[in-house]
């Protein structure tokens, strides 16, 4: 009964963290955005000191239920674990643990916060890591879909759905996404929770907790007659049915060895089982040797699914002729940040690289940095569309601080950058016809058109920049009609200003 539970649970939980990821039109986001600001690393990040102690009190009545009903990677690979044991039953077998292999991953990642090296934040993050499975794999054929039942909807007359665009926002980040599926798929295929239990820093951090959880799964030796199979159907390979002993830091409280076992032997109570006395001795003796069940990293298949993903790219035209050229990005000093990151810094300590700010962005500024340093962090560029005034999607859903809440009033008033002219690119300098995109769109009027010549009548107007007034929005570099490069693109502030 209580691994159904469980199940249904974690069925829901892992359900409603995909649509976050996949969902364009906010509505999820409004019921159910604070599955992300829940999740353990994000909240510790954000400071969020109610999320973190309510998460600690959770394991130490319940042990490590995160690990099994609210953590979406884990739940994802409790389900290639099912098919692995749909494949071959009783596929696994106790082993020590690996406490040197997961203190020396927590240290690598309480460092790498504290020295605000990004890219390995991301990498180890569990949540993180299954935010970019679904957003880099998953999410291009949702909206492919989506703009199916769109263009379907419409030949019937029926709006009730609109098409969106199509675009991989990074390579980088699809190429990463494609191995951590690849990876863990393989090892919870072969050997259940081999990650949660030597790589997490999580699930290291949970399971220090764990081992003093008020309600275990404890094992009655009365009733145990050492078959064994709890052993072989628990994918933490944390119960030694030999010594009738559970190492509760690995146990992630599945449940499924209460339901194998034949003769009720195991329990979840507040009982803690008494050990005989040369169960400890065997404890002591093993330690921390080797994991028998020797994890296999694999990079193969890294490019299942890519194909069915990757769509091509709807060209824009002139008057259906003419194909009008891409633009490309400019070479900024400094990179964008979104208004309420505040400054680099506080981006690079904060952000998980969970790409959720990415999917809800909704003009195709955010995309992932392909920096090492800030690798698959959000950043802005204008090529797509430019941030709108209005827009305060990514500041509300963002689940560890790396950008703050904002209101509308207070995004128009805050510069993350400003604008610059480049003068060799300007269509009225280069082609000798009037222009004036960048001044009309400007959202702050921090564009004037002068005379290009005061001296000469009729001379063609060009922009002039007042970077006072200017909030980096990008408006202008959007906007602007020259190709590939714009004639007036936005440079980066380390720390944004308020203006």
């Amino acid at each position: 009964m209580l691994r159904r539970i469980r199940q249904t649970v974690a069925f829901v939980v892992i359900v409603l963290i995909t649509l976050l990821f996949l969902d364009f039109t906010g509505s999820v986001h409004a019921w159910f955005g604070w599955l992300a600001k829940v999740q353990f690393l994000p909240a510790l990040l954000a400071l969020n000191l109610g999320v973190i102690i309510g998460l600690i009190v959770l394991t130490l009545v319940f042990g490590r239920l995160y690990c099994s009903v609210v953590c979406p990677l884990g739940i994802m690979q409790d389900g290639f674990a099912r098919l692995g044991r749909m494949a071959k039953k009783n596929r696994y077998r106790y082993s020590p643990a690996k406490n040197v292999l997961r203190y020396v991953m927590l240290a690598v990642m309480v460092l790498a916060v504290i020295l605000g090296v990004g890219s390995l934040v991301a990498i180890l993050a569990p949540y993180s890591a299954y935010g970019r499975i679904v957003q880099s794999l998953f999410a291009p054929v949702w909206q492919w879909a989506n703009n199916q039942l769109a263009d379907w909807a419409a030949s019937r007359d029926s709006y009730a759905f609109y098409s969106i665009d199509l675009w991989m926002r990074g390579s980088v980040t699809l190429i990463v996404g494609a191995l951590t599926l690849a990876v863990l798929a393989v090892l919870a295929w072969r050997n259940g929770r081999t990650y949660c239990n030597t790589i997490c820093p999580v699930g290291t951090v949970l399971g220090f907790f764990a081992r003093f959880a008020w309600l275990r799964p404890v094992i009655d030796t009365s009733k145990c007659n050492g078959c064994g199979l709890c052993a072989r159907n628990c994918k933490a390979a944390c119960i030694d049915s030999k010594n009738h002993s559970i190492d509760y830091s690995r146990c992630v409280d599945c449940m499924d060895c209460l339901d194998k076992c034949h003769r009720g032997a195991i329990s979840y109570t507040h009982l803690r089982p008494a050990l005989k006395p040369d169960s400890v001795k065997t404890d002591a003796k093993t330690g921390d040797k080797a994991d028998t069940s020797r994890r296999q990293f694999l990079g193969a298949t890294a490019t299942v699914a890519v194909a069915a993903v990757a769509s091509a790219q709807e060209k824009t035209v002139d008057g259906g002729l003419a194909v009008i050229a891409d633009k490309k990005i400019p070479a900024r000093r400094t990179r964008i940040v979104p208004p309420g990151a505040v400054s680099l810094r506080n981006m690079a300590s904060h952000c998980t690289a969970c790409q959720l700010c990415v999917s809800v962005c909704p003009n195709g500024v955010l995309r992932p940095s392909t920096d090492l340093l800030t690798l698959m962090q959000p950043e802005s560029s204008y090529e797509r569309g430019y941030c709108r005034p209005e827009c305060t999607k990514c500041s509300d859903v963002c689940p560890a601080g790396a950008i703050r809440p904002i209101s509308v009033a207070d995004k128009s008033s805050v510069q993350i950058g400003h604008a610059v002219w480049v003068r060799e690119n300007c269509i009225p300098l280069t082609d000798g016809v009037e222009c004036g995109n960048c001044a009309r769109h400007c959202p702050v009027g921090a564009i004037t058109m002068v005379a290009s010549d005061p001296s000469a009548d009729g001379s063609r107007k060009i922009p002039v920049v007042n970077t006072e007034r200017c909030i980096g929005c990008g408006a202008c570099e959007n906007l602007c009609p020259s190709r590939p490069f714009s004639a007036i693109y936005v440079e980066g502030h380390e720390v944004h200003r308020t203006i």
